[in-house]
């Protein structure tokens, strides 16, 4: 957001009061960013507003009085100078349908700083989520937030560092200078292809990991599945037009790791990441021809029924290569 020194910072309108909206908006909030949080559901947004602690998705942390909350989007997004979506990938579109009705082509072609905070494929098409942005809300500066960041952590004032994505360097600087903290450190990235694949297909290898601990594996067998999981991302990010060394980052390797040993939900979230969207790690391989055997696997295992202890022999006694890249 650039401003004259001295100057008020413009508001920011949060789009998603789960965890990681409700983590943005405090985050903002003590930037001394005027800040408005958006929820999709009336009732719940009322009992975030009576109660100021997120109880569903972010308990135990209290939303300071001075966050407005609202299920109205017009009222969010009022005068706001950026938007963040955090909403879920599935739900992307349908919310920017909506504030595209809201917000008039006129100030969408001055420049409104839209920032992803959704990590995700759109199942029916394919589209990354910076691409359903660009089709709803043509005109707008779009930037991917992604990276290792569990809201837990970040709103505690836990040291993380993230990335932001565009092919605009101006909207991403923009938006570094809007997120940075002392604890908060964000880089800038143009490959936004790159930073987004990362972010969408780890969990796909996440769920690998987690049959790897129900299985009762060890480290060596989760050392190896980050290992040559980051292998299957970077070789579909780059088919799809990605830079390498992008895998090799915070939102690639970096975000992978967080994901496969988080503590943080992470049986809680595995049937929400059979239930939605994990066909399209699996689809975006074979539509590129690319080789994923985790991805292939893991598919098996969620709908066909593969014993995972069968999947994981076949994986093991895959025909003998070198270890390239």
């Amino acid at each position: 957001m650039m401003m004259r020194h001295g100057a008020r910072a413009p508001g920011v309108a949060v789009l998603g009061d789960g965890g990681w909206g409700t983590t943005l908006a405090i985050l903002l909030h003590r930037k001394g960013i005027p800040v408005t949080l958006w929820g999709a559901f009336p009732a719940y947004a009322e009992f975030l507003r009576r109660g100021r602690i997120n109880r569903k998705f972010l308990p135990g942390v209290p939303i300071p009085a001075g966050i407005p909350i609202t299920a109205l989007m017009d009222q969010a997004v009022n005068g706001a100078g950026a938007v963040i979506l955090a909403v879920p990938s599935h739900h992307m579109r349908a919310v920017c349908r909506r504030l595209a009705a809201i917000i008039p082509p006129v100030r969408r072609r001055r420049g409104l700083l839209v920032i992803s905070g959704a990590k995700g494929i759109e199942t029916r098409t394919m589209r990354r989520m910076s691409q359903v942005i660009g089709e709803e809300l043509a005109g707008v500066r779009m930037v991917a937030l992604s990276g290792p960041s569990h809201a837990e952590e970040v709103v505690r004032e836990s040291p993380a560092t993230v990335v932001v994505a565009s092919r605009n360097s101006g909207a991403a600087e923009e938006a570094q200078r809007l997120l940075m903290t002392e604890r908060f450190r964000v880089y800038t990235n143009p490959d936004l292809t790159g930073v987004e694949i990362g972010g969408a297909i780890k969990n796909v290898i996440a769920i690998a990991a987690g049959a790897c601990d129900g299985l009762g594996f060890g480290d060596n067998a989760k050392a190896a599945l980050i290992t040559r999981g980051i292998v299957e991302i970077t070789r579909l990010g780059v088919a799809m037009g990605a830079r390498a060394a992008t895998f090799s980052g915070l939102t690639g390797i970096g975000d992978l790791i967080t994901t496969c040993v988080s503590r943080y939900g992470r049986n809680r979230k595995v049937g929400e990441m059979i239930a939605r969207g994990k066909k399209a790690a699996r689809k975006l391989a074979r539509r590129f021809k690319v080789e994923m055997p985790i991805t292939e696997q893991v598919y098996s295992v969620l709908y066909r029924g593969k014993d995972p202890a069968t999947a994981v022999r076949e994986l093991m006694m895959r025909r003998p290569r070198a270890e390239r890249y």
